[in-house]
């Protein structure tokens, strides 16, 4: 049995949905990019171990995404947390491998890709150990126990139907895509099935610049050099859309151009704030969705008995997207965030 659960921001209780049980334990972080917990002094109680497999801040996304898995470590001094972040998708898989061999009851993951990290979760999932997936969903979609992720198939379908309506149905686009993985299909398949509703817009180009700024600057530069006449770019991502800024102003080709980012990175809700052309908008898509995970995953082991974890039957938890404009932007900037 599937249950889906729409949530607006933060996390709404798995407790209830739970059967019963206890838990017990600590969290402190270290400069190598590993968190762990002290030894527990309460011996009468179960010390839950649970492992969070994140990856490296390789843009500023998944920087925040480790600031906020530290955050809400530090929330649960019952739990001992082994939290690792990894650049490559077989780094990940050996952290996995050694929290399993290190026994621990739970581990949250966000893939550093979908298909790479799919048969190294099932693995896990097969020894017993609990799953929870966030962001980029599992391309088995049963190996997860609970997944949280923000609404991708909204997302691009809002932004697609956005940049549409801001052209008036009729342009040249640019399209950048994401690391492969559930989350960027959704985006971008979804985005393209509306472009798709208007024969004005013609998509010149689509390639992938794996979220990451320096990438996304010189994917553009090509796809600039080989477009002349570009109206806007669905750029998905709002690192991917500074970087594609940054080559646009190097060419020269900075006016009478805008573009789409998401995710809600603070610089550009501002500049949203600020009626900047270049952003007339921005998708919301926080980081500390890897809380709500973690929280998740915590509630978890603690209401629910050991053995009954076996028959925990499939939750998904998908956050709400919102669309961010001028007249809205205060409410999404928050100047201190990390990200």
């Amino acid at each position: 049995m599937k249950k889906t659960f729409i949530w607006k921001i933060g996390l709404i209780s798995v407790a209830a949905i739970l059967l019963a049980g206890c838990g017990d334990s600590g969290a402190s972080s270290n400069a190598a990019g590993t968190s762990s917990t002290p030894s527990s002094t309460n011996t009468t109680a179960k010390k839950y171990k649970i492992g969070i497999a994140i990856p490296a801040a390789d843009h500023s996304w998944t920087g925040g995404v480790k600031y906020w898995a530290d955050d809400e470590a530090k929330k649960h001094p019952e739990i001992e947390f082994d939290i690792q972040t990894a650049d490559t998708a077989a780094k990940q898989i050996t952290q996995l491998e050694a929290m399993a061999s290190k026994k621990v009851d739970a581990v949250v993951v966000l893939a550093m890709d979908s298909a790479t990290l799919t048969p190294a979760a099932k693995k896990l999932k097969d020894q017993g150990i609990f799953i929870v997936n966030v962001d980029r969903g599992f391309t088995d979609a049963t190996i997860a126990d609970i997944f949280v992720a923000g609404d991708n198939k909204k997302f691009g379908e809002m932004s697609a139907e956005f940049m549409a309506k801001k052209l008036n149905g009729k342009g040249n686009i640019l399209v950048l895509e994401g690391i492969p993985c559930t989350v960027n299909s959704d985006r971008v398949d979804s985005a393209k099935a509306v472009f798709a509703k208007y024969p004005g817009i013609k998509i010149l180009a689509s390639q992938s610049a794996n979220w990451n700024q320096q990438k996304a600057q010189d994917v553009m530069q090509t796809m600039l050099t080989a477009n002349k006449q570009v109206d806007a770019i669905w750029a998905q991502d709002d690192d991917m859309a500074l970087g594609a800024e940054k080559a646009l102003k190097a060419a020269g080709r900075d006016k009478n151009i805008w573009m789409l980012g998401g995710a809600g990175m603070k610089e550009i809700v501002k500049r949203v704030m600020d009626k900047d052309p270049m952003f007339p908008a921005d998708i919301t898509y926080p980081p500390a969705m890897i809380a709500d995970g973690i929280k998740a995953c915590v509630e978890a082991l603690q209401a629910t008995k050991k053995e009954d974890l076996k028959t925990f039957k499939h939750v998904d938890k998908i956050i709400e997207i919102k669309m961010i404009e001028p007249d809205n932007a205060k409410d999404f900037y928050f100047p201190d965030s990390p990200f």
